[in-house]
This record gives C-alpha cells, sequence and structure tokens, in this order.
C-alpha cells in the first residue's frame, strides 16, 4: 500500500492534494539520484499491459514507482512530456533505494512503467530514443478484432462512448481526423479522440511498430502475442523475467486483470474486421518472421 493509498479516507482532499504535491516536489529534487527505467511495456491497449504489469510488481527485485504515483505510467512520452526530465525521473526509486533492494534480495533490480498508448502514439518512438537508447521494450499484441471489441467495451462502460460498436467503427475515420498530424504538428497537444476513438487504427500492428524497429536493436524489443499470455502465463513471465535479466520467480497465481464480460460481438461486424485486419496481420507475421494465433478470412 502507497503513501497516497494510506491517506485516502483519512485526510480530506484538500490535505491529500497537498501532501501530493510535497512528495512530487521532493521526487523532483531528488531526480539526479533517481536512474531512468529500464524497461517499459509500451503497448497494445486491451492486450494484456496491466496483468504483465501486476505480476512483474510481484518480483521482489521490480521496486514499484515512487509513492506519489499510485499509477502503471507517467504518460512521460505522450501527455506528459512538457513537465521535463525531473518530473519524469520523479517517479522512479532512487539508487541507494535499489542499492538495499539488491542487497536484501540478491540479484539486480529492474523499474520500468506500463504505458500502452506509447506504441500508438507518433511522438513516443523518438522521446524515448533520445532519452532512454538502452531501455528494453515490451509490446504485447492481441487479436485486433478482439482488441478493438474490448477497447470500445471500455470506453462504453467508461461512460466515453455513446456509439455501438458498429457505428463507432464507422464513424471512427471521421472522430479522429486529423488528430495523429496535429500530434506531430504542436508535441504539447492531448487529443482525447486519438485515445478513444481509435478501434481499427490501434489494430494495424505494423505501422506503429515500424518507428520502434527503426530505432532500436531488435534484442531491445520483446514482442509477445497477448493470447500467449492469457494461455500461458507462467511460462510467459518467465520469458519477461529473462528478457529483462531478472531472476526466477514464480507468482502463486496470474490473475487477469480489467478483463469485461459482456454480450458476443455481432458476427457481420467480426466478419468485416476479420477481412480488413487479415494483410495487416500479414505484413506484420512478415515482418516479424513469426506468426499468431489470430483470426483469419
Amino acid at each position: 500500500m502507497t503513501i497516497r493509498d494510506r491517506a485516502k479516507g483519512v485526510l480530506p482532499e484538500g490535505v491529500r492534494t497537498r501532501v501530493r504535491g510535497s512528495l512530487t516536489r521532493y521526487g523532483e529534487w531528488t531526480s539526479d539520484q533517481r536512474p531512468l527505467p529500464d524497461f517499459l511495456i509500451a503497448g497494445t491497449k486491451r492486450g494484456g499491459t496491466t496483468s504483465l504489469w501486476r505480476y512483474l510488481l510481484e518480483h521482489p527485485l521490480v521496486p514499484r514507482l515512487f509513492p506519489a504515483w499510485n499509477t502503471k505510467t507517467s504518460h512521460y512520452f505522450e501527455d506528459t512530456f512538457h513537465r521535463g526530465e525531473a518530473w519524469y525521473r520523479s517517479h522512479f526509486p532512487t539508487r541507494r533505494q535499489r542499492r538495499a533492494l539488491e542487497r536484501r534480495h540478491g540479484g539486480p533490480t529492474r523499474v520500468g512503467e506500463a504505458a500502452p498508448l506509447y506504441m500508438f502514439h507518433p511522438l513516443a518512438p523518438q522521446r524515448v530514443a533520445d532519452l532512454i537508447p538502452e531501455v528494453r521494450l515490451i509490446f504485447l499484441l492481441r487479436d485486433p478484432v478482439e482488441r478493438a471489441y474490448s477497447h470500445w467495451k471500455e470506453r462504453r462502460t467508461e461512460g466515453k462512448e455513446p456509439l455501438d460498436f458498429a457505428e463507432a467503427l464507422a464513424r471512427e475515420e471521421e472522430r479522429t481526423a486529423g488528430e495523429r498530424e496535429r500530434l506531430i504538428a504542436e508535441p504539447g497537444y492531448v487529443s482525447e479522440a486519438y485515445d478513444w476513438y481509435t478501434y481499427r487504427a490501434r489494430g494495424r500492428y505494423l505501422e506503429h511498430l515500424e518507428p520502434w524497429l527503426a530505432r532500436f536493436d531488435r534484442e531491445q524489443l520483446l514482442i509477445l502475442p497477448s493470447e500467449t499470455l492469457y494461455r500461458e502465463p507462467a511460462a510467459t513471465y518467465a520469458r519477461v523475467l529473462e528478457f529483462l535479466g531478472l531472476p526466477p520467480y514464480r507468482l502463486d497465481r496470474y490473475e487477469v486483470f480489467n478483463d469485461r464480460r459482456s454480450s458476443a460481438m455481432d458476427p457481420a461486424v467480426r466478419d468485416e474486421l476479420t477481412y480488413y485486419f487479415a494483410p495487416h496481420n500479414d505484413a506484420l507475421a512478415q515482418r516479424l518472421g513469426t506468426s499468431f494465433d489470430w483470426s483469419s478470412r
């Protein structure tokens, strides 16, 4: 439980805000003692990033983010880049804290964050490459048909999506027109539409992976099907730990987080999406030299 968690329910909102502000300032004042992250879980949205993040936090050599930040991400390389490097570093533990963990558990610590918009944001790859060129990057890729429907269900549940799934798909281009271009032209711009309503666009994985593949050595990228994480969580977790240079660690259970039950997708919509994504999936498999157990035409 973080300091912020303990403060909830016992302190008035104004006091909690001041406490968090003080912790944030402390984190920034000590930012030169806080190394940048070793890894990023950079995508994809609705692909199991929260589950993998929670599994990693159970490893004794993966510290949580600084107590002021009760979250899995800073959103730094997308929406909060203007706040600067000291603010970003404030999210992470100090060298002293990391060394204490290493002495206690006899291994190297690894620190990171999980931010599924990083993969999709047009400015994130270069920003990451400029600041942390040696970082390790993890991408979970889910069947884009299922990912799109899960994305819509999340927005619908949150009250941010008034349209049914078929209409939301039909109006995606209209609702998001020019948003990607504006994000590039105006680095401080934040686009809710680009985050909320990109059901098809986010599933064209290769076009969003290419900027990362162009800027980082292939050995720095671990690209996994989300379905493998769901079916074989222990084996997938072990593979991630090996990729990060962490000693093996087995969890008691592998809970699925943020799962959303609902009615089945309309078969006609499923067929249309399957046909739409098929050439994109084929290109992705060819580029990566791997196969994905996803819908086919």
